[in-house]
């Protein structure tokens, strides 16, 4: 029976000055020896001090040391008569030094940055080692077995059989097992009864590839050559493969031929998993950085050591090769270089923004995160880079949508009781004036108020415009028809030391607009341009057919893709700046000097062309002009000829009764006196509730009901609904300061819907009145 011999915990000690790197070693051994015992020193007298108290199965040194190298460290370790292994443990150390070094007695070298790898060096050569320990006491078993053959052999079997090295004896052509310990067993999964019967059969369980180098290790053993160690795979019977690291040596007898053949060999399989498991993590991460939409690239003293294809394709590059080699301000522009050198030079982690610059030379906004690395020794470099500029973009857009949401509803809020005081405003002064003779000073009184009047009605209407929440009456009308209209009112408009040039298109251009509005559209931006060229110049009006892709709508706030009829106003004008372009459509905005421009013209035009389903483009640099492109749906009919206006015809009166409903006390008394002046019967109600009442009660006829659209308790469309069921051939005609989506629709006015804008005049209430009453009778439409 034998007893079982203990194995001591693996002896290390290593030289280290620097104790982040020491602690990563000593984590590096213990994934070797969990119970690994390590030593640290850094100086010479330490090292000396620990070799005098302690025996070590290995030494880690670090090539560069204070004062002394790891080199010095083995000659003194040869010196004091240790034949203890000594790994080099150095950052960079160069292939032809390194080779000096092992030739020099260095069992092997490791990088620092490669340490996954000390777990197979120092295997090896602790191995190497035990190998030539146990080879030596094997041989001196063997020749004090001669002697004391019996004293002996059993203190050598339990020694044998007690390491998990597997152990073995075998004659000199390996025909035949003289021993081989229990390790063989649990190594290779056969019986060691196995291996005595037929010792050439351990070779049937080895791959072929394998086989080959083996028979020639073994063969050179026997001529009685040490060829070191030896790496080969065994096949075991369950299936699993296992990795042998073996070292054998001649054994000679007394005439010094060889008989015998002893080795030993460790089971390096999970060593060997470790490097293939790093190897493939390598793998996969090259395979997800190429697999990636972001840039991922690495970089050395600021040169691209490599990228994936995506940074190629980020960048406008047609290969990674063409990218690889490059210094790494190739791809930042000029006002983020600060930044990324600061960010390199002191290896500063984490994420932050720059402006990318593309091979185009286009610009583009990116986020980065960057994280310090070492590649061969050296400092390196990993940053992944995020295209943001599409997602700022839309952000940019978003915000810029929502201020123009808050202020036009702002805008439209104040309109809306404006147009009530207008109303009166104007109502009560062409009532005054109609008894006034034209020689009467007050005459010209009025006059002024009015003119006031109308100026601060066209600010509003502004204002509405801007808000989208003025009612339109879309027409389907030729894009060129109105162009050419309004090119007749442009001379007097603009000045004579400045030509007005059209250039129209043969195609036709059919849109959806209200005619009026367009004409607006048109001024506006021509007296803006007159206002760019005060020293005179050229205005150019063209008019086209153009189609709009979807790559051009990604990059354009508020862009439709489809096919469009184009306006382009074109000035040869000052010109404008980016920051001004970015606002140039912002309610009361203006560039000019104070008292010259309200800063609505420009927001008007925006909120016109929004309201039609069309959008703006407008491009400008300084003292080279501006054009503001103005794109809206094309239509495919044939449209009737625009002549302008029509021509007013003389006030109508009538007999009718008018049920007028109106929540404003002021608004409603000018209405009651104006219809009355033209001959109407006025039943008048301060709100929906009163006006459905008098409906209930009034036993003769009511023509028509006059409704502001927003009242309190009950709006306009409701109370005009409720009246219909009672009376079904009453005609309904709305007013109101500012656009109600429960009677037009986001502005637009059907054809159905009779509809009043405040502020109105006299005369203009008289005609609508007339016109309504004088109409074929139509159904209200229901919510939906």
């Amino acid at each position: 029976m034998t007893a079982s011999v203990a194995i001591k915990p693996l002896q290390v000690l290593l030289i280290e000055d620097t104790d982040a790197d020491a602690q990563l070693i000593v984590c590096a051994i213990k994934q070797v020896d969990g119970g690994a015992d390590v030593d640290v020193v850094s100086t010479r007298k330490e090292f000396a001090e620990r070799l005098a108290r302690h025996t070590y199965d290995l030494v880690l040194a670090d090539y560069r040391l204070p004062n002394w190298t790891g080199m010095d460290a083995l000659l003194e370790l040869r010196r004091l008569g240790f034949d203890t292994p000594l790994i080099l443990v150095t950052g960079a150390l160069g292939d032809e030094l390194a080779v000096d070094c092992v030739r020099a007695g260095a069992a092997d070298y490791v990088l620092k940055e490669n340490l996954a790898r000390l777990s197979i060096a120092g295997m090896r050569a602790v191995l190497h080692k035990r190998g030539r320990d146990e080879t030596s006491r094997a041989q001196q078993l063997m020749k004090n077995a001669q002697e004391h053959a019996r004293e002996h052999e059993e203190r050598f079997l339990q020694l044998a059989e007690s390491i998990d090295e597997l152990f073995f004896v075998m004659n000199a052509k390996y025909t035949e097992t003289l021993y081989i310990n229990p390790a063989f067993e649990k190594i290779w999964g056969r019986s060691c009864q196995s291996l005595y019967d037929d010792p050439k059969s351990f070779l049937e369980a080895i791959p072929a590839d394998d086989r080959e180098r083996l028979v020639l290790y073994m063969d050179r053993i026997q001529r009685g050559e040490n060829p070191g160690k030896i790496e080969y795979r065994v096949l075991r019977s369950d299936g699993e493969t296992r990795w042998l690291l073996a070292h054998a040596a001649p054994i000679r007898n007394e005439q010094g031929d060889v008989y015998r053949i002893a080795g030993v060999a460790l089971d390096v399989t999970e060593a060997r998993k470790a490097e293939s498991a790093l190897e493939e993590s390598g793998q996969r991460f090259r395979k997800l950085a190429q697999a990636s939409f972001d840039a991922i690239l690495i970089t050395q003293d600021g040169i691209v050591y490599d990228v994936n294809r995506g940074h190629a394709d980020m960048f406008g590059y047609s290969s990674v090769e063409e990218v690889i080699g490059r210094p790494i301000t190739d791809f930042v522009a000029e006002e983020s270089l600060a930044e990324v050198q600061r960010r390199f030079v002191n290896n500063v982690e984490g994420t932050y923004q720059l402006v990318g610059l593309r091979k185009d030379g286009r610009r583009i906004l990116l986020e980065a995160t960057g994280a310090t690395h070492v590649i061969g020794g050296r400092p390196a470099r990993i940053t992944a880079l995020r295209d943001m500029t599409e997602r700022r973009s839309l952000e940019d857009q978003f915000r810029q949508a929502q201020k123009m949401e808050a202020v036009g509803r702002l805008a439209g809020g104040v309109a809306h009781d404006f147009n009530n005081l207008l109303t009166v405003i104007m109502s009560y002064t062409d009532m005054l004036s109609e008894g006034l003779a034209v020689q009467d000073p007050r005459a010209d009184d009025l006059d002024q108020i009015r003119k006031a009047a109308v100026t601060a009605t066209s600010l509003t209407r502004q204002l509405l415009a801007f808000s989208r929440q003025q009612v339109i009456e879309p027409q389907l009308v030729n894009l060129s028809d109105v162009v050419l209209m309004s090119n007749k009112m442009l001379n007097r408009l603009i000045g004579e030391d400045i030509d007005v040039v059209t250039t129209i298109t043969k195609d036709p251009v059919a849109v959806m607009i209200d005619p009026g509005q367009l004409e607006q559209v048109i001024m506006n931006l021509a007296v803006n341009a007159r206002d760019a060229m005060p020293r005179g110049g050229r205005l150019t009006l063209e008019t086209a057919v153009v189609k709009i892709d979807a790559d051009y709508t990604r990059d354009q706030w508020l862009a439709n893709s489809g096919r469009f009829a184009m306006l382009a106003v074109t000035d040869t004008g000052v010109g404008m700046d980016e920051p001004t372009l970015a606002r140039i459509f912002e309610p009361f905005f203006t560039t000019k000097e104070v008292g010259k421009g309200t800063g609505l013209g420009l927001a008007t035009v925006f909120g016109i062309i929004k309201q039609s389903n069309g959008f703006i483009r407008v491009s400008s640099e300084i003292g080279r002009g501006a054009t503001f492109r103005i794109y809206l749906p094309l239509v495919d009919k044939p449209t009737k000829r625009y002549d302008g206006q029509p021509e007013l015809v003389q006030l109508p009166v009538g007999t009718e009764t008018i049920l007028l409903a109106e929540d404003a006390a002021a608004v409603r008394a000018a209405a009651r006196q104006i219809l009355e002046r033209y001959g109407y019967t006025v039943l008048e109600a301060p709100s929906g509730r009163d006006a459905l009442n008098i409906a209930l009660k009034r036993q003769s006829p009511i023509h028509l009901l006059l409704t502001d659209v927003v009242m309190p308790e009950m709006s306009g469309r409701d109370l005009a609904e409720q009246i219909k069921e009672l009376r079904p051939s009453v005609k309904v005609l709305y007013m109101s300061g500012y656009t109600d989506d429960a009677v037009v629709l986001h502005g637009i006015l059907s054809a159905e819907i009779a509809y009043l804008q405040k502020p109105f005049s006299p005369a203009t209430l008289a005609r609508k009145v007339r016109e309504v009453l004088d109409a074929l009778p139509i159904a209200v439409a229901s919510h939906s």
